[in-house]
């Protein structure tokens, strides 16, 4: 499942990169290196990790019911006196055996018995010191298919936990890959940053020659000085915002983050355009495989009704304790009908169709939103490109604006005033470039999950 999920990650990151350039892929390396540092991090997936293996426990032990279970007895009991034979009937054996004495030896029947020839004494039917030692087998033969419903009904549901796994997997890429490209993004508005700077520093050495030459006044130089001390605040909310995403990625795939601030993501426009048919979402086929595991169950009470069928055997180890009516072993085979239960199992088997109908209207409100959603997810990614393509636009006519403004302000036909607000279109436009970048980066990340495409 987690090469499955590598290759299919890495093959939609290539499409997002737009290319299949070295450079790129090595890129969708480093994007990958940080979603398996997530994926082997994440709670949710553990946590659902465990409830499969805990389905997989439910369907042996709905197996195991037809192994046969055997279970050693031992028991001591001490009765307050010996249970014997009354009076009247000892007399009676005592006597009997007395005639079958006189008339072994030819004594007549109403002659006394002789003396001196002992007699027998009648044993007890059960002495009161008791131990026994046993042996019980129940073994179930037939269990009116509750057992091959119960099999059926725990591998839906682990095949709708293992969907569900696929749904955290999707959105632990999604998370991840947001990040990393948010972090391409304050990379991305340094660089704009320090370009500002560098055109700052090359017109405040042309202010401070020109003041020297009389052809500028300070107040000139303070302009700049003023928008160079923005330029810092602007560098520190972006170090503070740089700061947060590392924490971020930290905090996700627990790397780091001396390893992180290593990290180099490149924003740039996207040109390939995926045309992969749509899959079914991992959400809908978690939701497929509910339905037909709580059809299961429903027959599982429906079949309560038939009859069970069940073998059982008991062995005595100790012979000398039992009684004259104990059987020393048995083994016999017996039928469990079930003919009426109060309306219980009816009642049950109504309840578990009610889910099923709940899980089926779900079903269909699910279908309709992806759908919905896979359409605005499109819309938004066609929106994004042309946006870029109008702030791309921007950039070449702002930077075209400002190096004539530049011109007109050293052969003195502007003010300082003009070229700082050229300048300042030249950053925002940049500003707004990049940030349009990472949201096509995120637009076509929300529409290949939209589509099924990222599991």
């Amino acid at each position: 499942m987690r090469d499955i999920i590598r290759v299919s990650v890495f093959v939609c990151l290539l499409f997002v990169s737009g290319n299949y350039q070295s450079s790129a892929q090595e890129k969708v390396k480093e994007l990958q290196g940080l979603i398996d540092a997530a994926l082997d991090k994440s709670a949710a997936i553990k946590i659902n990790n465990l409830s499969i293996e805990q389905t997989q426990i439910d369907r042996k032990l709905a197996k195991n019911i037809f192994v046969p279970k055997f279970t050693l007895n031992g028991t001591y009991t001490r009765l307050n006196d010996d249970v014997s034979f009354d009076n009247n009937l000892v007399s009676l054996l005592k006597g009997t055996e007395k005639l079958l004495i006189k008339e072994a030896i030819g004594v007549p029947f109403n002659t006394p018995f002789p003396a001196g020839i002992p007699t027998s004494e009648i044993p007890p039917l059960l002495d009161k010191n008791v131990l026994k030692a046993s042996l019980d087998m129940d073994w179930v033969l037939f269990s009116g298919f509750k057992v091959s419903n119960a099999v059926k009904a725990t591998k839906h549901k682990e095949k709708a936990q293992e969907y569900a796994s696929l749904t955290a997997k999707t959105s632990v890429v999604m998370a991840v890959s947001d990040a990393y490209y948010k972090l391409g993004l304050v990379q991305a508005s340094k660089k704009v940053l320090q370009s500002s700077e560098n055109y700052l520093n090359t017109q405040e050495k042309f202010v401070k020659s020109a003041i020297k030459n009389g052809l500028a006044i300070p107040i000139d130089r303070q302009k700049i000085t003023l928008a160079k001390h923005r330029l810092e605040v602007k560098r520190l909310d972006i170090n503070n915002k740089e700061a947060l995403v590392l924490a971020l990625l930290h905090q996700l795939t627990n790397l780091p983050l001396m390893e992180l601030a290593q990290l180099q993501p490149q924003l740039s426009v996207l040109t390939a355009d995926d045309q992969r048919s749509t899959k079914k979402r991992s959400e809908i086929l978690a939701l497929e495989e509910v339905i037909l595991a709580t059809g299961y169950q429903q027959k599982i009470e429906q079949n309560e009704f038939i009859p069970k069928i069940a073998a059982k055997g008991h062995y005595e180890f100790i012979e000398d304790d039992l009684s004259l009516l104990d059987p020393k072993w048995y083994i016999g085979v017996g039928i469990k009908w079930s003919v009426f239960d109060g309306f219980k199992t009816q009642n049950k088997a109504k309840k578990i169709a009610k889910n099923k109908l709940k899980y089926e209207a779900q079903l269909t409100e699910a279908t309709s939103l992806i759908e919905l959603n896979e359409t605005k997810a499109r819309l938004s990614l066609q929106t994004v490109n042309q946006k870029i393509v109008m702030i791309q636009q921007e950039v070449v006519l702002a930077t075209k604006m400002y190096h004539f403004v530049n011109k007109q302000y050293k052969n003195g036909l502007t003010g300082i005033t003009d070229l700082m607000d050229a300048l300042n279109d030249v950053e925002k436009s940049n500003f707004k470039l990049q940030t349009a970048f990472y949201m096509q980066q995120k637009a076509r990340l929300e529409y290949l999950q939209a589509k099924g495409l990222i599991y």
